[in-house]
């Protein structure tokens, strides 16, 4: 049998690169930027009755900057000593850039520079890209705009929240177990959680408070157990770089987008969580001009989501920022720009013939370019291979094939016939045949 080599003892600049991970790492677990911004449950309740009432005020959360200035001086400091000229060392340097930027953005909590450092992090909806002809708010009102008639003219029958958060939690259970097999991920139930689920390493939460559906159950599972934990365990048992375990805040928009293509690739998404990635991006960039959280929650509203769901997804967007306008969370945004740079990533990916890489999306937190200038490391021995892969990702050759059939349908037109025309067609062929 060959000798493992320590890829430490092959590559010397890796034992000083090694400590800057362990630091950064540390340092990043007491950046959270969730736990930061959130805003009490009781706020909903004041909102929606005053807004029943007919007489709405716009919510007052908590907007108490978190000053973190012993974390900036040692990122600041480990940013001076990193050594960018190494491909690790330049994954490190980026990694601690960017919990630097929350920490600021954390310290401009209800001010411009929250927003200007968020859309470093998450981006923003307006952004024009380079080698594109569209941002994402134009992707995301096309998006609108294809489902607008199914929706207006209720042709999809509503989808039954008949689960309790216990009976939705025990489907998880089963779900997911046999999946994590080395590791014990518990399933948690939370009153005050503000969304309807949140995954970690060790648990995945639920609102306690919430109702669930069938379809929730699929997507559950594939978006926050199958890849937000599943990608937090691979970081953990990475043996060398402790920073793939942690979720640095450059990762998100990568990682919000696997875990939406994960939905979209197992066919667990549904036509109304489609338009609510979409609708976000869109309210987004209302707030980002200077819409207020009234006017955003009505936009919601007027595009068929619940009162419930249009505060909780105006309070996303504004967490952090100030109600009146502008100054926002930009992170819902990252969640459509992130399926489609994920979605074009595996399409070049599969087209070039490198399907091994499509397996590094998992072996930690990381992002698409991360994926490509970390993949000689899998084969030295640095970084591991994944322990826990989604089912989909197994097989990049079922991938290619919806791929490929998607790209291939989107060149035919829909808006020159309608249901008859399948009937007229056959007709017209026999009438020309000139048999009969």
């Amino acid at each position: 049998m060959a000798a493992v080599l320590d890829p430490v003892a092959q590559d010397p600049a890796l034992a000083a690169l090694l400590e800057a991970d362990a630091a950064v790492a540390k340092i990043g677990r007491r950046i959270r930027v969730l736990d930061a911004i959130g805003w009490p449950a009781a706020m909903e309740t004041e909102f929606l009755a005053g807004w029943h009432a007919g007489k709405p005020v716009l919510p007052q959360p908590p907007t108490q900057p978190q000053h973190l200035g012993a974390e900036i001086a040692e990122l600041e400091a480990l940013l001076q000593r990193i050594d960018r000229g190494h491909p690790i060392g330049d994954w490190l340097w980026k990694s601690a850039w960017s919990y630097r930027v929350a920490a600021q953005m954390l310290g401009g909590i209800g001010t411009p520079e929250f927003t200007r450092c968020s859309a470093l992090l998450y981006g923003r909806p307006d952004t024009d890209y380079r080698s594109q002809d569209m941002t994402a708010a134009d992707a995301a009102a096309a998006m609108i705009e294809s489902t607008d008639d199914l929706i207006d003219a209720r042709l999809l029958p509503p989808i039954p929240c008949d689960l309790t958060a216990a009976q939705f939690a025990e489907r998880i259970r089963q779900e997911i177990t046999p999946f994590f097999t080395g590791d014990r991920v518990e399933i948690v139930l939370d009153p005050q959680l503000a969304s309807k689920a949140a995954a970690g390493s060790k648990r995945i939460t639920i609102r306690a408070t919430a109702m669930f559906s069938e379809l929730d159950v699929a997507q559950l599972v594939q978006h926050e157990a199958f890849i937000h934990t599943a990608t937090l365990l691979n970081g953990k048992h990475q043996p060398y770089l402790r920073t793939l375990g942690v979720g640095t805040p450059r990762t998100t928009r990568t990682q919000e987008g696997i875990a939406t293509f994960s939905e979209i690739i197992t066919g667990s998404i549904d036509i109304n969580r489609l338009r609510r990635v979409a609708l976000r991006v869109l309210r987004l960039k209302d707030a980002l001009d200077g819409a207020d959280f009234i006017q955003v929650f009505r936009g919601f509203l007027d595009a068929g989501q619940t009162e419930v769901e249009s505060y909780r997804s105006a309070a996303r967007i504004f967490r952090g920022g100030d109600v009146r306008g502008k100054v926002c969370f930009t992170k819902d945004g990252a969640y459509l720009e992130g399926v489609i740079g994920v979605y074009l990533f595996v399409r070049r990916a599969l087209a070039e013939g490198r399907a091994e890489v499509l397996r590094m999306l998992f072996c930690g937190r990381v992002t698409t370019g991360d994926v490509i200038s970390l993949s000689p490391y899998r084969e030295s021995g640095l970084i591991a291979a994944p322990r826990y892969v989604p089912p989909w990702a197994r097989a990049p050759e079922r991938v290619l094939a919806i791929l490929a059939f998607s790209a291939a349908t989107q060149h035919f037109r829909l808006d020159t016939f309608d249901l008859q025309r399948f009937v007229d067609y056959e007709s017209e062929t026999i009438a020309e045949s000139g048999i009969g």
